[in-house]
């Protein structure tokens, strides 16, 4: 009887267990503490080897790694179109290349044996969604290939599209819109033209509400869609919004060296410096 109550007690907790792990493992992404999420992603994979989950946040880890090595993530790369689509020949580790695509491949793999036998999985459907989202960022970002990321982006959005309509509650898809939004009001007509993105307004104010959204409710993506929300408020010479924000980061996120950087950079630039009399 004991025995079976323990059992019981363990199959209960075991959800709890599981989902406390992802979270640690984005908690420590966010901290750019990247061989700890890996560790903890370890730890929810041999629990669930079945769900993308892992997988897709895996590929998360090791995209946000490579953009803090090649320094694509500073302020002033993302505030500078020149920088974004400059000729500038970035270096990507093959090794990490290799592994994150990888984890997408695997991620995609298990999220599409999912809908096959339940085509409204959102777990499946918020890994395809994502998936496609980290690649469009290494095409556009690494590799520096804006037009082929379009592509993926429009897959990700299409994901994020039926996931929020079967599950609304499902906010952390609204980063992906939020994205689609900004991007679908900052791209030229012709470029729009032949990418279509579906049901969307092309509204940088709707995107900004979207990511706001996801900001405060996301389950794992609250912190990255706040980290967008101060680049669109850079981007939008919002400043002292973008400031606020990186200080709430901060102070949620101590040991991100990059977030600290970014929050110091951006009050010299906007604290007038005082005049010697």
């Amino acid at each position: 009887m004991r025995r079976r109550l323990a059992l019981a007690l363990i199959v209960l907790a075991a959800p709890a267990v599981l989902a406390a792990s992802v979270s640690e493992a984005y908690q420590r992404l966010y901290n750019f503490d990247f061989p700890g999420a890996h560790r903890a992603l370890d730890t929810y994979q041999a629990a669930a080897p079945q769900d993308p989950l892992g997988h897709s946040t895996r590929a998360a880890a090791y995209l946000f790694y490579e953009l803090d090595r090649l320094k694509i993530l500073q302020g002033e790369f993302f505030s500078d179109d020149k920088k974004i689509s400059g000729d500038d020949v970035l270096q990507p580790d093959p090794a990490v290349r290799s592994r994150f695509f990888a984890a997408i491949d695997e991620a995609q793999r298990l999220a599409e044996a999912r809908l096959k036998d339940h085509p409204k999985d959102t777990n499946a459907m918020f890994a395809f969604s994502m998936t496609e989202g980290l690649r469009t960022d290494y095409t556009a970002f690494v590799e520096k290939r804006q037009l082929r990321s379009l592509s993926s982006a429009r897959k990700a959005h299409s994901y994020a599209v039926k996931l929020l309509q079967l599950d609304p509650t499902f906010v952390d898809a609204k980063v992906t819109t939020g994205i689609t939004e900004y991007l679908s009001g900052s791209l030229p007509f012709f470029i729009l033209w032949f990418i279509k993105f579906e049901n969307t307004q092309g509204s940088k104010e709707v995107a900004v509400a979207n990511l706001e959204n996801a900001a405060g409710k996301a389950r794992y993506l609250g912190p990255f869609a706040r980290i967008l929300l101060a680049i669109i408020h850079l981007r939008e010479k919002r400043a002292p919004r973008s400031l606020q924000l990186l200080e709430g980061l901060v102070t949620e996120f101590p040991q991100n060296p990059l977030l600290r950087r970014e929050m110091e950079r951006l009050r010299l630039r906007i604290t007038p410096r005082l005049r010697p009399r």
